[in-house]
């Protein structure tokens, strides 16, 4: 009985546990990203450019609660792990402690005995010797397994508290900037838009290139030329939006129509931002498309926005790179949700879509071709 034992346990602790990764920092480290964040709002503020630091905020908290699922993706990936091979291997672990549980309790002249007498007890006794540290080397291995599975799942309680505040800190960062936004007064102006030829023009075409077209006809005079040249930046460009591309230019749909832009997945009531210096020709809801903003960032072309919820700006206004521009539709997720996210792919909590069209002398161009989408 001892000799097997023995042999039980020697094949035990030659299957020692391999190290992993700890996931629980990535977590943690993502609650010191909400905390900064939060303490961004606190100062903005008092911040000589609200609009400015208003924006860094939002992104700030978009930032660590991105961080913070990824980081309980992880670490509920890693609870499943070590629960998964406590489960596989309950026959073992018992024996395990039966083992530990008999060298405990025997005393040690029966520990010597053995039926084939003095010899047999004493290779007993030598194989028990050569075995005992790794007996405790195993039991101190499950321990510490046992430990990381309690500290996980408390860890996953525990991130409620901070997702509390970074969803309540993100969500009174988006107004304040939505307001900082509207009160602005200091960007310079091409020019100043009529609303009623606006409101013909839209009422007189169907698709966006009819529209597109004849953005030179809604404006109050002249339009002041414009001397601005992004051509440097051709494939440089950041996306307005962060988040994954799901169709390219002339991609087909489910439905089988292909359309002459881009279609970016995000997450709902994401910050989407001028990605160049630019001017808004125009901002508001058009034909079937949602919310649009339209941008130029040079002469004869425009960047097209559409899908979002909110925009932000005035038609005229020239914003610098990076100005946010309007946030995506859709609900933030309750606490359950996100916690619920744990398990899931990357990617499955951008629910929300911008579609990006790149217009060069009025025609429909790859955004691939300026936009940075790798």
């Amino acid at each position: 009985m001892m000799l097997r034992a023995a042999i039980l346990v020697l094949c035990l602790v030659g299957q020692g546990a391999i190290a992993a990764e700890d996931p629980a920092n990535a977590a943690r480290a993502a609650s010191v990203q909400l905390e900064a964040a939060t303490e961004r709002l606190q100062n903005a503020d008092s911040a000589r450019d609200r609009v400015k630091a208003l924006t860094e905020t939002v992104r700030a908290y978009e930032a660590g609660l991105a961080a913070m699922r990824d980081g309980l993706r992880r670490v509920a990936r890693r609870e499943a792990q070590l629960v998964a091979q406590l489960q596989a291997r309950e026959d073992e672990v018992a024996d395990l402690l039966g083992i530990l549980q008999t060298i405990e309790t025997s005393a040690p002249p029966v520990l010597l005995l053995h039926p084939s007498g003095p010899l047999g007890s004493a290779r007993s006794a030598m194989m028990l010797a050569e075995v005992t540290p790794g007996l405790h080397a195993r039991a101190e291995a499950l321990k510490r397994d046992l430990e990381e599975v309690q500290t996980l799942r408390l860890l996953q309680q525990n991130a409620a508290g901070a997702l509390q505040s970074g969803l309540a800190g993100v969500q009174q960062a988006r107004a304040s900037l939505s307001t900082a936004i509207a009160d602005r007064s200091d960007l310079p102006k091409r020019f100043t838009q009529d609303p009623v030829r606006t409101s013909i023009l839209i009422s007189s075409t169907e698709t966006l290139e009819g529209f597109a077209s004849g953005l030179a006809n809604i404006v109050e005079g002249e339009i002041v030329e414009t001397t601005a040249d992004i051509s440097t930046q051709k494939g440089e460009v950041s996306l307005p939006v962060q988040g994954l591309v799901l169709r390219k230019f002339g991609a087909q749909d489910a439905a089988g129509i292909s359309r002459p832009g881009m279609l970016i997945a995000a997450r709902p009531r994401a910050l989407v931002s001028s990605p160049t210096a630019a001017t808004i020709r125009y901002r508001g809801p058009l034909l079937d498309l949602g919310n649009v903003v339209i941008l130029e960032p040079q002469s004869d072309m425009l960047f097209v926005l559409s899908g979002l919820a909110e925009v932000f700006g005035e038609a005229g206004q020239v914003i610098p790179k990076g100005t946010p521009v309007g946030l995506m539709g859709g609900v933030t997720p309750e606490i359950g949700a996100i916690l619920s996210l744990s398990g899931d792919g990357a990617g499955t909590d951008r629910t929300e879509t911008l579609y990006i069209e790149v217009r060069l002398h009025d025609t429909p161009v790859d955004p691939e071709i300026w936009f940075r989408t790798e």
